[in-house]
């Protein structure tokens, strides 16, 4: 054991050579290029894809970078939801905690096998070792304790916000209420599996700020909490404020850092169970507000109770007597008389429970139920495709999950059924599948699913093409084949159909889509990748009065080149295009051209983009990846004919302070306008402004 653990060390201190000082992941952030943030939200999304909440992803990623993994306590689960280790990875590194005990350092990894020197880097800024006896002495669990404050907005003005101008009739057009800055405030403290406390404000463009209890408003328009102790005892979890929950596959509750089709063809398929976690986003939906706590029956068996109440945006109507609400709301947006009339128009309640097996032998077995209630009838509008959708007040889901891992196979399942106080629904959800490592260069995904078209699932997101889990059957398939170390391959196919009607599509419908990537570094300062997609859905065709439907066809291409030219000075080249067309009818075509460089010289980072980007119209879209400041995200679309640039400047002004500066603009060459109704800008250009500061404690 001594001999080994020798060799450990010595593999550790030339690893760590090898990688510098600089890329040491230490926990508060120092030698941790925000720049991992941006390297791996590319590599997972080169193009976009439908039903992916980018900003909830996005969230959840910032979190696990501000809050990196404990690699001695991580569960297999929180360590799969990374998505960067395959399960023959996951394996390894479970079976060499069990045989060797804690890890010394992150560079131990290096001792482990199947772990190679590409995934460890990849690996860093999202991991550390903490809370063990060292070599030198006892580590300590380093707390995080900041306040982060941003202020944002366009410079050019908006018919929202212009002087409104009475009519004929003496009405004046709306215009938006509050100013058109964006404020943006966050405290966080917290330590890794010990606590966590956080505030955050938000005040969007065209919001305003006032106080006014009896409405509901206490000044700033968005305002989350939460409090939360681990691993007290027997209470593993309690948590008070807002937070969402990740059990099973998703089909009753799912929450945070869940990817669907993306480029990470096999890994992203299986939705880790994680338990409750701190709400922390600004997406002002799908969260709970309330209290939830885990507690352990057994070391093998651990229980969940949650209960919350929210006030949800909501869409209302009067039906003689009755109030109805025939919508919900998730934009977040109160710029408006009608969207402050929605706000907060629906009050939801929720009650939960879950029941988890699990044991050293990879078994895991929950049961999961959810009852939720709203206080006004809710119903859509009455239109065909939402014919089998919720309708009532009541609505119940209950689900069981299981998964078990044998070798290198990670087999897994949920079923759930949800039933209401009327009689569209109790429907079936179930998806089930598994990942395997089937040798040392191939890994492999299958899933399938059913969500027939009446399962109802308010706070579900299972495995599926669409945003939400219903009306969908399908079946996946997708690989990844290491030719060897420098060079990987890749890709998936999907098929899908949808028994009833949809949102312009007007009939039941299928479709499949598939994607295959190619990614080559022959060294350490040098990338490139290739990528192809191609989708195909069905789609209503409106020709005069006729309608008709018909098959339509998205193609993406993508070419990217990233390298190093010297120390601190990084570029990323990129050509993507693609098309959109109506089958048997002449295409929308669209193109970006991207060239990104950063420079980084001691405490100062600049980074910055010039695209030329040139569409038929909105159908050809391109969307590329931008990067921000820190917790902020830019997924824009390229459409139209244009230049868009953008500078960011980072500075470290001390060990506590440090700030961000952003510049963007988008000049367009075919219009006179930019944006449409309210956010109409009359002008060819966009110019936008945004500046933070972090102050660390």
């Amino acid at each position: 054991m001594r001999t080994i653990y020798l060799l450990t060390i010595a593999a550790w201190l030339i690893v760590h050579s090898a990688f510098g000082q600089a890329n040491e992941p230490a926990y508060r952030g120092a030698g941790r290029p925000d720049d991992a943030l941006s390297q791996r939200l590319q590599d997972l999304f080169p193009v976009q894809t439908e039903g992916v909440d980018y900003q909830s992803v996005y969230d959840a990623l910032t979190q696990l970078y501000a809050n990196p993994l404990d690699l001695n306590g991580a569960t297999r689960d929180e360590l799969e939801a990374t998505y960067l280790l395959t399960q023959r990875q996951l394996n390894s590194l479970v079976n060499y905690r069990a045989e060797f005990g804690d890890l010394l350092s992150v560079y131990e990894l290096q001792a482990v096998p199947e772990f190679d020197i590409p995934t460890i880097r990849r690996l860093l800024p999202f991991v550390t070792v903490t809370g063990n006896q060292g070599l030198f002495g006892a580590y300590t669990t380093p707390t995080d304790n900041y306040l982060i404050v941003r202020y944002e907005r366009l410079l050019e003005q908006q018919k929202g916000f212009s002087e409104a101008t009475p009519d004929k009739k003496g009405n004046l057009p709306t215009r938006y209420l509050g100013s058109p800055g964006q404020w943006y405030a966050r405290y966080r403290y917290s330590r890794p599996r010990a606590f966590s406390m956080g505030l955050t404000l938000e005040k969007d463009p065209g919001e305003l700020i006032e106080w006014q209890p009896s409405a509901r408003r206490y000044g700033i328009d968005y305002i989350s909490f939460h409090a939360q102790v681990q691993n007290r005892g027997k209470w593993r979890n309690l948590l008070i404020g807002d937070y969402q929950l990740q059990i099973g596959q998703g089909l009753v509750l799912s929450a945070g850092f869940v990817l669907g089709k993306s480029a990470e063809t096999v890994q992203t398929v299986r939705r880790p169970t994680l338990g409750a976690r701190p709400f922390t986003s600004l997406t002002e939906y799908g969260y709970f507000r309330g209290i939830t706590a885990t507690y352990a029956l057994r070391p093998y068996l651990d229980i969940t109770f949650m209960a919350a109440r929210n006030r949800r945006d909501a869409n209302r109507t009067t039906e003689g007597a009755d109030v109805v609400a025939t919508s919900l709301q998730t934009s977040g947006l109160h710029r408006t008389p009608s969207e402050r009339d929605d706000q907060g128009s629906l009050l939801e309640t929720n009650i939960g429970a879950h029941l988890l097996y699990h044991n050293r032998h990879q078994v895991q077995l929950g049961l999961t139920v959810l009852r939720t209630t709203f206080d006004t009838f809710f119903r859509r509008r009455d239109l065909a495709y939402n014919q089998y959708e919720f309708t009532g007040r009541q609505n119940v889901v209950v689900g069981l999950h299981g998964g078990y891992i044998w070798r290198n196979w990670n087999l897994f399942g949920e079923i759930a059924r949800s039933s209401g106080s009327v009689t569209n629904s109790g429907g079936i959800g179930a998806v089930a599948g598994t990942l395997v490592s089937l040798t040392k260069k191939v890994d492999m995904a299958i899933a399938i699913r059913h969500y027939v078209r009446n399962f109802h699932s308010f706070y579900s997101n299972g495995f599926s093409e669409g945003s939400r889990t219903i009306n969908e059957s399908g079946a996946y398939i997708g690989m990844r084949y290491t030719v060897y170390r420098r060079l990987t391959v890749g890709g998936f196919v999907d098929y899908f159909s949808f028994p009833w009607l949809r949102y312009l599509v007007d009939k039941p419908s299928n479709g499949f889509d598939y994607l295959l990537q190619a990614r080559y570094s022959p060294n350490r300062k040098t990338a490139f990748y290739a990528l192809y997609h191609e989708e195909h859905k069905a789609k209503n065709l409106t020709t005069g009065s006729s309608k008709a439907l018909i098959e339509t066809i998205r193609r993406s291409y993508v070419l990217n080149a990233d390298y190093t030219l010297r120390r601190g000075l990084s570029l990323r080249s990129r050509i993507q295009w693609g098309g959109f067309r109506y089958a048997e009818r002449s295409s929308s075509r669209g193109f970006v051209v991207v060239q990104d460089a950063t420079l980084e010289i001691h405490k100062f980072s600049l980074s910055g983009r010039v695209a030329l980007f040139g569409t038929d119209d909105y159908d050809s879209r391109q969307y590329v990846y931008e990067r921000d400041v820190l917790y902020s995200f830019s997924f824009p679309a390229y459409f139209n004919q244009g230049v868009r640039h953008y500078l960011l400047a980072q500075y470290s002004l001390s060990r506590h302070l440090d700030v961000w500066i952003r510049w963007a603009r988008t000049d367009l060459t075919n219009q006179d306008t930019v944006g449409s109704d309210l956010d109409q800008i009359n002008a060819s250009h966009k110019s936008e402004v945004k500046v933070q500061a972090r102050w660390r404690f």
